[in-house]
């Protein structure tokens, strides 16, 4: 018995042997894949390796570094989980991580910050856009500096590089046309400690004069102009050769610009916090826009919603299919996005409405970029079709006219603006789980009431882009929307601006507070334009240093000019920074802190940034508009 054993351990040593060839205990038909399989790492800096059996058998216990069972000091050490920890010098060998089975190995880099490979900066497909491109050890960071020489003065937000190191790519934009840059890599390592790449240089491209829009902006000299850029969404002009979704700084250069094609613009163009943007590609000349797309700086396409997508989406779960994307988009906190549609019917049996007549409405589609639509709303679900205050053209009632939804984080609530039904509302959303009800209408005929001597010239007609400027968004707060005027009603007999005897129309931007209890509201602030009237888009904000500005975008008394202007909080509203569009109407534009996140950009760093020393002319601008309404 004792004999037999002892041949059969002999036997058994020997197979391993062999084994050992092939891999101990494993077939010659085993894989085993190592994970990663590179890496760029800091001296001393620990990484988890896997090997990865592709049969049941049991994982590697021995790992190599160069051939050395648990490495060395010189080359990094391994535990037998996988576990390797990089040299604490940096070291120029190349050094490879491997297990028994002799299976290709991984490949590891050592970083050494005080003499590495330096970045490229390369050109992109849009002539303002860098691509500055540098390696990095596992969890870099890497941002540009940029500027007109070795100061810089701007910089891009950080890029986080791979997860195990490797090429980070880091798009610069906010430049000028046909100018020269310099710029520097900053790599933000995992220690803490910041490395610096050596100064390079790039020239911007040109960009054909035919494709620049028509813009020039001047200062007031009353105060400073609030921080950053002015992004576009502009309608295409007559030509249809120049660009409509810009960025340009305060004094009116253009710094930034994607190129839709010919017959497309970006209905609107919203920054997103991942530093991309999203926009809504519409027809030239149409509110109709078949496909949402997220861009990076560079015009790249990250992400596409197609209205075929949409529509099959919504199939089975809805009894509509929408005819087309407009006017807004708005990205949600947990990644969803609040699509804007609208669809139509055929009225019969609606008081006031000849039968056959095709009305326009709207949807809202919450959509989940992993699961599609999660939820949806119709103002036909919730809207009583016989209100229609701006009545039927062309045999087509466009009868609710959305043109602007935000969240209310508050009550986790939508606020949408219906311009042809002069409502701002709120709906029961509570991130996808409400019922849809219309909470309340803010508007004439809705649910709130005005001070006696406010109602009804003060309610809003035909409104654009509204923006909750208190801290909170439900109970008592505040909101402010560019408030178009179209159609106002001037006296308690419902007499309109402009019928004989009575003051011509005009637009406003107003705060109103909302009392949500009581349904009450009062004006807090309000700029009226006089005589500014302007028929329709716009928008209103409140900038960061406590100035407001606004977009008045299609005056009837200034035609062919949309005019941007930011005027001081007080109730003087003097005027502080204006910019004037020719030749396209500008349906959106508004103030940025920079085309980065987290980075703000002041019109002195842009205009040393881009080689000037001034920020612009300094003349008075004459205001005579209107005060504060108490």
């Amino acid at each position: 018995m004792l004999e037999c054993l002892s041949r059969c351990g002999v036997i058994f040593t020997l197979l391993c042997f062999v084994g050992m060839m092939i891999g101990c205990g494993r077939t010659e038909t085993e894989m085993i894949t190592l994970s990663p399989s590179a890496a760029i790492l800091l001296p001393s800096q620990t990484l988890q390796f896997t090997a990865n059996v592709d049969t049941a058998g049991p994982p590697p216990t021995t790992w190599f570094v160069n051939g050395v069972a648990g490495g060395s000091s010189a080359t990094g050490t391994i535990t037998s989980g996988g576990l390797y920890t990089a040299p604490a010098d940096p070291v120029s060998l190349q050094i490879q991580v491997s297990v028994q089975d002799g299976t290709a190995p991984a490949r590891i880099v050592i970083f050494n910050p005080s003499n590495f490979a330096g970045g490229v900066v390369s050109s992109t497909q849009n002539a303002l856009v860098a691509a500055y491109s540098i390696s990095s050890p596992a969890g870099t960071s890497v941002h540009v500096h940029f500027g007109s020489d070795t100061n810089y003065g701007l910089s891009t937000s950080g890029v986080a590089g791979p997860p195990n190191g490797g090429a980070v790519t880091v798009l610069v934009a906010g430049l000028r046309a046909g100018t020269t840059y310099h710029m520097q890599a900053v790599l933000d390592l995992i220690n803490g400690s910041k490395v610096l790449d050596a100064d390079k240089t790039f020239t911007t491209g040109t960009v054909p004069a035919s494709k620049v829009p028509s813009i020039t902006a001047q200062a007031s000299g009353v105060g400073t102009p609030s921080a950053g850029l002015e992004l576009f969404s502009l309608v295409p002009s007559s030509s249809g050769e120049q660009y409509n979704a810009v960025a340009t700084d305060l004094e009116g250069n253009l710094v930034w610009y994607y190129d839709l094609g010919s017959g497309m613009w970006a209905f609107p163009i919203i920054p997103l916090p991942n530093g991309h943007m999203l926009l809504v590609a519409t027809s030239t000349h149409s509110l109709q826009g078949n496909e949402i797309r997220e861009i990076d700086l560079a015009g790249n396409v990250f992400n596409r919603i197609t209205l075929a997508d949409v529509n099959q989406g919504i199939a089975g779960v809805t009894s509509f299919q929408i005819n087309a994307f407009h006017h807004d988009v708005l990205p949600l906190p947990n990644g969803h996005l609040i699509l804007l549609g609208n669809y139509s019917v055929t009225a019969n049996g609606v008081p006031g409405v000849a039968d056959g007549t095709v009305i326009a409405g709207d949807a809202l589609i919450d959509w989940d970029p992993e699961r599609g639509p999660v939820w949806t709303w119709s103002t036909f679900d919730h809207l009583d079709l016989a209100r229609a205050p701006y009545g039927i053209a062309n045999g087509v009632q466009d009868w609710t006219h959305a043109n602007a939804v935000i969240y209310s984080p508050s009550d986790r609530d939508l606020i949408l603006s219906m311009r042809n039904q002069n409502w701002i509302i709120k709906i029961d959303y509570e991130d996808g789980t409400g019922s849809g009800d219309i909470l309340w209408r803010f508007g004439p005929d809705g649910d709130f009431t005005l001070p006696g001597q406010e109602a009804p010239a003060e309610w809003n007609y035909g409104q654009h882009y509204m923006t909750v400027v208190s801290p909170n968004s439900s109970g008592i707060f505040s909101m402010m929307f560019f408030n178009n005027g179209n159609n106002r009603l001037m006296d308690q007999n419902n007499t309109v601006c402009g019928s004989p005897g009575v003051s011509n129309c005009y637009s406003s931007v107003p705060i109103f507070q909302l009392d949500e209890s009581t349904k009450t509201a009062t004006v807090l602030w309000e700029d009226q334009l006089l005589p500014a009237y302007s028929i329709c888009c716009g928008n209103a904000l409140l900038l960061p240093n406590g100035d407001f500005e606004f977009d008045i975008a299609d005056d009837i008394g200034n035609p062919n000019i949309s005019r941007i202007e930011e005027v001081t909080g007080d109730p003087t509203h003097q005027q502080v920074w204006r910019m004037d569009v020719q030749g396209q109407l500008a349906y959106r534009g508004f103030r940025i802190p920079s085309l980065y996140p987290g980075q703000v950009w002041s019109a002195d760093m842009l205009s040393r940034a881009g080689g000037r020393t001034s920020v612009g002319p300094t003349a008075r601008i004459k205001d005579a508009r209107g005060g504060l309404i108490p």
